[in-house]
């Protein structure tokens, strides 16, 4: 039975989901979608218009998922769908190379100064997968760290135990992954910064790579504490260790140079992904140009995409790229996330409900704990999980849509406005009373 609230009639989206587990392996095609953080049915979404949603049964809801980040326009934004019909009447692929992606690719190392050259794939796991390779056959070496927390896609190698702890090899995070894929993985606390000291004193020069999300976005969102990335900057100096900032969801989301900017710390190699795209699939990784040189077909470094340099995404994603250079852009975004989310504190404090945020940029997190500020993995998990189910399905009754987790970041677009924060708080308001 779906949790709704009685009035809002989801029947349509519960009949879909009943069928497409007839069909689909639980009925989703990515886990996250099947409600399972938060109990009830899963919506199924019709169209998109701006800042809303609206579901199979004609339901409007304010969206803070934006399709996992790239909409940081809102939904069909009309330079977006306008790319996109220009290169529908010219062709879907090609193939072959074309001049788009010499623009997108000089606009990316434009934007982002540390990228001096990059390459087009066409997800954020292919894009990490592939740095972590490069960063291996640039180094000669084997070992790869990552920090708890931290999702790099579905790629075997790093689908370790989070909580692992520091000096210590990572097990498998998932059936049909042998553990010898994983033996090769350290895995480190978020924001820890004696831990990293202390695995480079032990490691000393034998470490390939570190790859780390630089704000944190899979265990909600959890931004560095002062420090943790330059520290890991030196290490990797010290060490001729390849430092790989995973920027597909923070590239181009939480400032135009990314997370980087915002913290002054430049990465040998960045992954990039949904907002370059646009919304459509893609991805992307670059950085050093003496690194990037190893890669096929200049270096030994094997690395294909059948679909990378897709004309559709290319396109929507120059479309979104010129949106968010214009004057004001990120500041008008990070103004309006802030006061979202000073009412949304304003709201639980009155209600008494222990209660925090995060925000960098467009992002925010949204945490059920006594904690002032969370800052670590195991503050994450010690958040009240059963409050914020509660909470997601009474904000939904309201009209607003969360990500169905409570480890996952939130997105504010360009087109939440006035509008969209005033009745995000009214429902915000009746949420934390019926807590």
């Amino acid at each position: 039975m779906s949790e709704q609230h009685p009035k809002m009639s989801t029947n349509r989206s519960a009949a879909l989901f009943e069928e497409a587990q007839i069909y689909i392996p639980g009925g989703v095609n990515s886990p996250v979608r099947a409600f399972r953080g938060v109990g009830g049915t899963p919506l199924f979404f019709n169209h998109g218009e701006g800042a809303w949603l609206i579901d199979e049964d004609n339901n409007r809801y304010v969206d803070y998922v934006g399709a996992w980040g790239p909409l940081i326009l809102g939904h069909c934004h009309p330079a977006v769908i306008n790319a996109l019909q220009t290169q529908l009447a010219l062709g879907l692929g090609y193939g072959a190379s074309t001049a788009a992606e010499v623009e997108i690719a000089k606009t990316i190392c434009k934007l982002v100064p540390s990228i001096e050259k990059v390459r087009l794939v066409t997800s954020g796991t292919e894009a990490t997968m592939s740095a972590i390779r490069l960063a291996r056959g640039f180094t000669r070496r084997d070992k790869v760290v990552k920090f708890e927390g931290c999702y790099h896609g579905h790629v075997d190698g790093l689908l370790v135990k989070a909580g692992s702890g520091a000096l210590t090899l990572g097990e498998p995070d998932s059936l049909g992954v042998p553990k010898a894929y994983t033996d090769l993985t350290y895995v480190l606390p978020y924001n820890d910064i004696d831990a990293m000291k202390s695995l480079f004193a032990k490691e000393e020069d034998s470490i390939a790579c570190i790859i780390v999300e630089p704000v944190a976005g899979n265990m909600n969102l959890v931004p560095p504490i002062p420090g943790f990335l330059e520290t890991m900057r030196e290490l990797c100096t010290q060490h001729g260790s390849v430092l790989i900032f995973d920027e597909v969801m923070t590239g181009f989301r939480t400032a135009l140079g990314g997370a980087q900017s915002v913290y002054g710390v430049t990465p040998d190699l960045t992954t990039l992904g949904k907002v370059i795209g646009g919304g459509l699939p893609v991805g992307a990784f670059g950085g050093r140009a003496d690194i990037m040189n190893c890669i096929a077909p200049l270096g030994a470094v094997y690395q294909a995409g059948t679909l990378a340099g897709s004309p559709l995404a290319v396109a929507a994603g120059l479309a979104m790229l010129k949106e968010i250079q214009k004057p004001g852009f990120y500041e008008s975004l990070t103004a309006n996330t802030a006061e979202m989310l000073a009412g949304l504190q304003e709201r639980a404090d009155r209600a008494d409900v222990p209660f925090t945020t995060n925000q960098v940029g467009g992002m925010f997190g949204c945490f059920f704990t006594t904690e002032a500020k969370v800052t670590t993995f195991e503050q994450v998990m010690a958040c009240n999980v059963a409050q914020f189910k509660r909470y997601f399905h009474l904000m939904l009754e309201n009209n607003i849509y969360l990500a169905p987790s409570a480890f996952e970041a939130g997105f504010v677009s360009a087109a939440h406005g006035q509008l969209e924060i005033k009745q995000t708080l009214s429902g915000a308001e009746k949420a934390f009373a019926g807590l």
